[in-house]
């Protein structure tokens, strides 16, 4: 699997990691089969247990992996130094070669944070003098604005995601009688049919009590006329992820506070959305949200943070949180997805994903926020 990035946009990433591990007196960089991996290469795949890193120093690139991925490495990376070991081999033996042309024996590494504790290990064993640190202490930095690439790839999920959210609000009072887990399947066609990679994250389709769990996905309850219907989705474009909430009845007359609480619910978010703009501290786009949700007496209700970045991974910086004031700068993307959880009756979470420009924000997704079904 690789990104959708051309190999001069992977050079300048490269380089700009590069410039940033000099600044930083760091020696190397390591990832493993990741997200950074991908962002800094162009070549994406999933955690496995043979030994496959990325090493990047402040003036060299190059790879150590199983002898079968060679062609796939070169077709899909511009980085084309690559050290390749057999089923057979020992590949420690290899990263230990490979630090010692590279200088790594004392160095100061930074490895994956998500890196399985094994190969984590292994590393330390063949540079037992070095020290180690994250490798978001970089990488955050790197992919927190989106270059023009990122964007595209974004828009274009973003608005699958639209569409498919309107084609199953447009179901109606056919969606009466499903479960969650069909509810969700058929979401996934859909979004599979409209050009979609894959899903984002496992679809969220919580009804009826079930919505008021901010992390339920889907399960065998019937959705039942008045239920409100929590829909959490999205797919990948580019390589990149869509992310979007929305909550509907399908058919019926909704709980008797379930209009306020979703007036409520949109308030906080488009006011939230509205202050989004170059320089304003993360932290305050919550608080607004808060504030919103406090006034309306749903405060202690709205049990997560308002929002989180969107990139390669569609949980990551900036987090859309209090304590974080980190002040927002244009190419930056994230959610904004305040949420009211009433406990055993029905939830509502309402979420767009927005850029920030260089004077304000552009908001990724489209499709109406009202709770009441489309016209099919």
């Amino acid at each position: 699997m690789t990104t959708d990035q051309s190999d001069d946009v992977v050079k300048r990433r490269l380089e700009r990691a590069r410039e940033r591990l000099s600044e930083r007196g760091i020696d190397a960089l390591v990832c493993f089969p990741s997200s950074n991996m991908g962002y800094l290469s162009g070549f994406e795949e999933e955690p496995m247990e043979r030994h496959l890193f990325l090493f990047v120093t402040p003036d060299r690139a190059l790879f150590v992996a199983p002898e079968m991925y060679d062609d796939q490495l070169r077709d899909a990376s511009p980085v084309a130094d690559i050290r390749t070991w057999s089923d057979g081999d020992d590949p420690v033996a290899l990263v230990e070669r490979v630090g010692e042309e590279l200088d790594l024996e004392g160095g100061q590494l930074l490895v994956d944070d998500r890196m399985w504790a094994l190969f984590t290990q292994d590393l330390r064993a063949a540079f037992p003098e070095a020290s180690f640190g994250l490798a978001s202490e970089v990488t955050d930095e790197l992919r927190l604005r989106k270059d023009e690439v990122e964007l595209e790839a974004l828009r274009e999920a973003a608005e699958i995601s639209d569409t498919v959210s309107e084609e199953i609000r447009a179901l109606g009072a056919e969606a009466i009688g499903m479960t969650e887990d069909e509810l969700a399947a058929e979401i996934e066609e859909r979004l599979a049919d409209a050009g979609g990679e894959g899903v984002s994250f496992e679809t969220v389709v919580g009804s009826g009590p079930n919505g008021a769990r901010p992390h339920h996905r889907s399960g065998d309850r019937t959705i039942g006329a008045g239920d409100p219907v929590v829909l959490d989705f999205g797919t990948r474009a580019g390589g990149y992820p869509g992310d979007q909430t929305r909550t509907v009845v399908f058919d019926g007359e909704p709980p008797a506070e379930f209009e306020e609480v979703h007036d409520a619910v949109l308030e906080a978010h488009d006011e939230a959305i509205e202050a989004v703009q170059p320089g304003v501290p993360a932290e305050e786009i919550d608080r607004i949200a808060r504030d919103v949700l406090e006034e309306r007496g749903y405060g202690d209700e709205f049990i997560h943070r308002t929002g989180h970045g969107v990139g390669l991974d569609v949980h990551e910086p900036p987090y859309i949180t209090a304590g974080n004031d980190r002040e927002l700068e244009p190419g930056m993307v994230f959610s904004v997805e305040p949420g009211v959880y009433l406990e055993g009756e029905f939830g509502v979470r309402i979420e767009d994903l927005v850029v920030v420009t260089e004077d304000g924000y552009e908001r990724l997704n489209d499709s109406p926020r009202t709770w009441r079904p489309l016209e099919g």
